[in-house]
């Protein structure tokens, strides 16, 4: 072993037996720049498959070893560099996701709805294991919808998850004082139960952003009538062949169609299809959060599709 990492490893081991050893950030660079990869297929035109997976949310974890990206960070890094590059003719939505946050989901719509505008590029989703709730939010934005057979989805509509430590806190004695300038300005404290109109209250904004998915759906797939879409919208799981009988999908199929359906849409008879690495250092968009930014804090009593 060199002398100088000899020297190193005789610092840290003091410190770490010690525990009082701490860095800001992780030891090991990031990549400066997010990275292409081909994954099939050849040709000069390519196919950009975005990975959509996991709880959508806008901002991801920052640890000492690994650092990962938010759902909206993530795609918003993939689309400026798709932008730049004139090879890429068509997307391709992977998404594997139970859904996730009321803001993530509509920002990344947003993001996706303001691509094709920009680009005129066609996008298909291809739905994995899941792709409910705000998952399927996401999925509204594409041209065309893919699910495999076993794909579950659907689920739509949204939830506020709350919880109070009320009734524990008065069994072990504890009172929470809170001075505020009007009574409902800590509703949805945990150390205390929501009064009824409270309830109202959030059962207004919730309904709210209801009616917005539905609006997304509408917007996305033109001629579901509103009496299926209502019927459906009740929160239930749907499997491919009901998504596929009520209009939620356009066909049942595998990652291959996916692909081969993007060619076509873009008038491709061959293409190179890509996927781009990068961590979360490395993608710097408008969405990037500071190390130890504010938006880190715990998201209880987030609304959630």
């Amino acid at each position: 072993m060199p002398k100088l990492k000899i020297q190193l490893a005789m610092t840290l081991i003091p410190l770490l037996v010690s525990g009082c050893f701490y860095v800001s950030g992780s030891i090991f660079p990031h990549p400066r720049e997010i990275s292409e990869e081909k994954v099939g297929g050849q040709g000069g035109a390519k196919v950009l498959i975005i990975d959509i997976s996991g709880v959508i949310k806008e901002q991801g974890a920052r640890g000492f070893l690994k650092s990962e990206a938010g759902t909206v960070e993530w795609v918003r890094a993939n689309l400026d560099r798709a932008r730049e590059d004139k090879k890429v003719k068509a997307l391709i939505l992977r998404i594997d996701s139970p859904g996730g946050f009321v803001t993530a989901c509509d920002i990344v719509h947003s993001e996706l709805k303001r691509f094709k505008k920009d680009r005129g590029l066609p996008v298909v989703a291809i739905m994995m294991s899941a792709a409910a709730s705000g998952g399927y939010y996401v999925a509204t934005a594409a041209d065309q919808i893919i699910a495999h057979p076993t794909t579950a989805t659907g689920s739509i509509g949204v939830i506020y998850h709350g919880i109070s430590l009320e009734g524990l806190m008065d069994k072990v004695g504890v009172e929470e004082k809170a001075i505020k300038t009007g009574e409902k300005k800590d509703m949805g404290s945990i150390f205390r139960g929501m009064t009824d109109k409270e309830k109202e209250v959030v059962q207004g904004i919730v309904n709210s952003h209801f009616q917005r998915f539905l609006e997304v759906i509408r917007e996305g797939r033109k001629g579901i009538p509103d009496e299926t879409l209502k019927d459906v919208s009740d929160g239930r799981v749907l499997t491919a062949g009901e998504a596929l009988r009520l209009g939620l999908i356009d066909k049942i199929g595998y990652l291959e169609d996916a692909i081969a359906a993007a060619r076509e849409m873009a008038g491709l008879k061959e293409a190179r299809v890509v996927i781009y690495h990068g961590s979360a250092g490395a993608l710097k968009t408008i969405y990037t959060q500071g190390e130890g930014s504010a938006a880190e804090m715990d998201s209880e009593g987030f609304l959630y599709f």
